[in-house]
Formats: structure tokens, sequence, C-alpha cells
């Protein structure tokens, strides 16, 4: 493992300083960390599409971190995190968390989920099912293309791929067109504005071409953890009902509804980090008590 340096996060958030940690035979990662009481099990946080996982999280580490041993990555292509020529594939990503906690001696953790994020934690329970204690998965589902116009939209990125590789600036200015409204002037909206200006654009389509092509509908059914389900009540990219079929899936999960869209994570934190601690505090109870918590 290869620390190579942190970051300072603003003075008014919660986001803890994050570093850098070499994947032995992937490249380098970066990573957001809390420390947690002595002992505690420990929560691995995956972002959403177009995030990072200061963008995502803020507001959720302390509550979080009260409890648990935290831990959120950046994904490959997303902010600082792993950079690779290699085409974006979600199995690459459930891979190279596993490859981080090997690094940060992590044996086995809880995998929390949000949009993009919940495919990931769903594949580390299907690739590594020894390292998965449970899995919280939020505002996510078992597959992104149930609706027309979503498939229609889908299909549109592959024209979006060409194009951001040809003017990638061209990404950002579609991106602030449509955020910069909600954002605002403020000092924090700027700083959001700037951790979305991290990612690399070419990976952000391939990163949406992948997620519509995921299904998990043919093995969710299997597993065998504790799992609790996160609905974003008003949620328009991934519809609540959708949500509901993901639990009603996953023998015993349970349900958390929280009264928010898409982003509520981002623009709400205040509201949803006491859902998401509930969420995980709920898995962690009915973890076996003869599974490590390490």
């Amino acid at each position: 493992m290869g620390a190579v340096g942190s970051t300072s996060p603003p003075a008014w958030s919660d986001v803890p300083h994050g570093r850098r940690v070499e994947l032995p035979g992937r490249g380098t990662t970066f990573v957001r960390e809390v420390a947690g009481p002595p002992g505690a099990p420990t929560v691995v946080l995956l972002h959403g599409l177009l995030a990072t996982a200061a963008l995502n999280w803020s507001g959720c580490y302390a509550p979080l971190g009260a409890h648990f041993r935290v831990l959120a990555p950046d994904h490959r292509g997303h902010g600082r995190g792993l950079r690779t020529r290699a085409r974006f594939r979600l199995a690459d990503c459930a891979d190279d968390v596993v490859a981080l906690a090997d690094a940060l001696g992590v044996s086995t953790f809880v995998a929390v989920g949000y949009s993009m994020g919940g495919p990931i934690a769903q594949l580390l329970w299907h690739r590594h099912p020894d390292r998965i204690q449970g899995l919280v998965l939020c505002a996510t589902g078992r597959d992104f293309r149930g609706h027309p116009r979503q498939r229609v939209a889908f299909d549109a990125l592959g024209v979006a791929g060409v194009a951001a590789r040809l003017t990638p600036p061209l990404v950002w200015r579609v991106g602030e067109r449509f955020a910069a409204p909600r954002a605002g002037g403020s000092e924090r909206a700027r700083w959001q504005w700037s951790e979305f200006r991290r990612n690399d654009p070419v990976k952000m389509i391939e990163a949406a071409q992948t997620l519509g092509r995921f299904t998990s509908r043919d093995w969710i059914g299997r597993v065998d953890v504790p799992a609790t389900v996160v609905v974003t009540g008003h949620d328009r990219l991934v519809p609540p009902e959708r949500q509901r079929k993901l639990a009603a899936a996953i023998p015993g999960a349970t349900v958390r509804e929280i009264d928010g869209d898409h982003a509520v994570v981002v623009w709400e934190p205040h509201r949803f980090a006491p859902v998401l601690l509930d969420a995980c505090l709920d898995v962690t109870r009915r973890v076996p008590t003869t599974v490590s918590t390490c």
C-alpha cells in the first residue's frame, strides 16, 4: 500500500481527508476514511454516477463515523479515482473495492451503494461473497432500462460517447447547464461543482452505458446476507417501484424510505444521513455473530 499525501476538505463540511492508495496490479485509487470506534464494523460507501465520494456522501461521514469505520473510495474515472485506458466496467469497480480492502487490511465489510453504487455493491456480493457482511442499497435497482424513455436515453449514450471523446468540454457545458441553476452561487455549490469537474467525461459516458446494460435479476434472489433498501420516494431516475422490486427480490431485505428525489443525498444530506445511519445499523444488527466485523 502506498499513500501519496492527503487532501483538505472545505472547512465547513464533515468530509474527511483523503489519501491515495496503490492497488497492486491495478493502479492508484483515492479513499476518504473515518476511523470510527475501536473494533467497529466497516462500511464501504460506493458513490453514484457523476459523483465522487466527497460529493455523494458529504453530511454522512460524521453520523456514520460515530458507529462504524468508514471507507469511501472514488470509483475509477471519477474524482481522484483510478485512471486507466481500459473501458469502464462495473465489475472492475467491485474488484477495485476488494483490492482496496486488502490494501487496508479489511477482511469483511458492509457495502453501501447509492444509485450506480448499488450495482457495484450487488456485484461485490456476487463476485466476492466471502467479503460481504451486508448490503445497504440506496436509490437503485436490479437494472436501469425498464422504462421506454430510459431505454432511449441509454441507447443515445453511444452517440454521446463519441462526442465526449472528440470534445470533452462539451460534457461539462451540458452538465453546467443542468446543474448550475439548482446549485446556486454559494461556497458549498461552487465546491460541489469543482468536485463534479474532477470526473473524466469519457469515463462518465462509458459508465452510463455499462449501467444501462446491468442486470442482477438472475441472481439477486440468492443474496444470503442482511440487506436494507433505502427508497427515494420521489425519484424520477430510478422509480420508487423499481427500488421496491429490488427489496422484494432479496430474501429478508428491509426497507427504509425517505421523502426525496434521486439527488436528496447531495442537496439535503441532513435529511438523508439519519436514514442511512438507521439502515446501516439495521444491517449490522442482523449480521450473524459468528462473522468477523473487523
